[in-house]
């Protein structure tokens, strides 16, 4: 698909139907220029190559109809993505997940792919159905490439009720941040796919400072996953709060995944654990955020159980192009996301946003986080460490309003032989443009 095709795809989709359809419509054009560089340091092996190095840009067309007139309204969305590798050969390809593999294994020079997604509204309720990008606790979709992760399914947002939100669906598949091609849904370690992801939950803001949260989530022949969680914002005085963020995760395996036979087949998990690739997890963690003014300053604590590694959709062992998935934790960083059977994370974050000194758009923090206790098939524990840069700055004003940058660094020292040491950056320009 040419970038022509992708500037076309709002004219092909807006019907002639009511005033609404049309008038609430928008469309926006993304720019996303994305450098990604990951040295792998004193990693041995790795077919020769000691770095990933990629750059490419992307283009993002992002059509929303409005709704038809009537008790029940209609709408339809389109999302068209182009991507263009700019640099970056065979030789630090590997590992990007940011550009589809050549049949060589090479990088492709372009690649592209196209969503719609139908929509219903009735009263404060809305459906769809179609291509996704779902940001819950039980599953969230990741952007952290020149395009993003989508999914493929139904899901139902209603807020009838004043401060309840409840929101439910049915996933099958899904499409990587560097893929053209569908997979079918899996936990990490798994070869078999899954065509079935059942979620439903529900966000209630009790007061104006405090919001509970309760979701539950089945990956059919993998696992069954239950989330509370708590966020509570503690106004102290003008410009200045305490937030207090807690999060609970239990996940045990469903289905095939519950049997040796199961398990055998393909439908496991990676990971050190009390039964080999079942998935068994409990990880809770809690975060507490003070910020004065542009200053913020972040302290958390976060333990996994000995029973398993975290668990929730990874599609990295389904050889379809899918790796990369975020998770709903704070530790889900740049180069590692502290998730290992028995790992204890403690972590803190300095932020401060320069608006405070009259330069508003521009943001900066500094993130460390230490694992400990991470257990080991040899006996014994292992540590890690990590710590990451965030800088950002978007143009407040005249020709170039809205242009944004962005720079992440990360560092890791890990103990653990699949992770080794890692330096990490990663550069991003973006540009959105509003088309009507």
């Amino acid at each position: 698909m040419h970038l022509s095709l992708l500037t076309a795809t709002s004219a092909l989709l807006v019907p002639a139907a009511q005033a609404d359809f049309i008038g609430d419509s928008k469309a926006t054009l993304t720019l996303r220029n994305y450098y990604f560089n990951n040295d792998f340091r004193d990693r041995p092996g790795a077919a020769g190559q000691s770095k990933t190095a990629e750059w490419a840009q992307g283009f993002l067309l992002d059509y929303k109809s409005g709704f038809t007139d009537g008790t029940v309204g209609f709408g339809v969305d389109a999302l068209g993505l182009l991507g263009v590798r700019l640099d970056g050969g065979a030789g630090n390809h590997r590992g990007s997940s940011m550009i589809p593999d050549d049949s060589d294994g090479s990088a492709v020079d372009e690649w592209s792919r196209l969503g719609v997604t139908g929509k219903l509204r009735f009263s404060k309720t809305e459906a769809r159905y179609g291509t996704l990008q779902p940001k819950l606790p039980i599953l969230v979709a990741n952007d952290g490439r020149v395009l993003p992760q989508t999914f493929e399914g139904g899901m139902i947002t209603s807020q009838e009720l004043d401060g309840l939100t409840l929101t439910g669906g049915r996933l099958e598949h899904t499409t990587g941040r560097g893929s053209t091609n569908r997979s079918g849904l899996a936990a990490a370690g798994g070869t078999q796919q899954s065509n079935q992801f059942l979620f439903a939950g529900a966000d209630y803001q009790l007061t104006k400072a405090l919001k509970l949260q309760y979701y539950a989530a089945q990956l059919e022949d993998y696992y069954v996953q239950h989330f509370g969680g708590l966020v509570h914002v503690w106004a102290l005085a003008d410009n200045q709060s305490l937030t207090t963020d807690l999060r609970y995760f239990k996940t045990d395996a469903d289905g095939r995944n519950d049997s040796a036979a199961g398990r055998a087949d393909g439908y496991q998990v990676s990971g050190l654990a009390d039964t080999p690739g079942k998935i068994d997890n409990d990880t809770w963690s809690a975060m507490f955020t003070y910020a004065l003014g542009g200053h913020s300053v972040l302290l958390g604590h976060q333990r996994v159980s000995d029973s398993g590694n975290f668990v929730q959709l990874n599609q990295g062992n389904t050889g379809e192009g899918a790796a990369g998935s975020s998770i709903y934790l704070f530790t889900d960083r740049l180069v590692t996301s502290f998730t290992r059977a028995g790992e204890r994370t403690t972590f803190g974050q300095y932020g401060y946003n320069f608006a405070a000194l009259g330069v508003p758009g521009l943001v900066a923090s500094v993130t460390y986080l230490k694992g400990t206790n991470i257990r080991m098939a040899a006996g014994g524990d292992e540590k890690e460490w990590e710590r990451d840069i965030a800088l950002d700055y978007v143009v407040q004003g005249g020709t170039f309003k809205g242009l944004a940058f962005s720079w992440r660094n990360g560092m890791l020292r890990s103990g653990v032989p699949s992770e080794w040491n890692q330096d990490q950056n990663r550069l991003m320009v973006s540009y959105s443009l509003p088309l009507f």
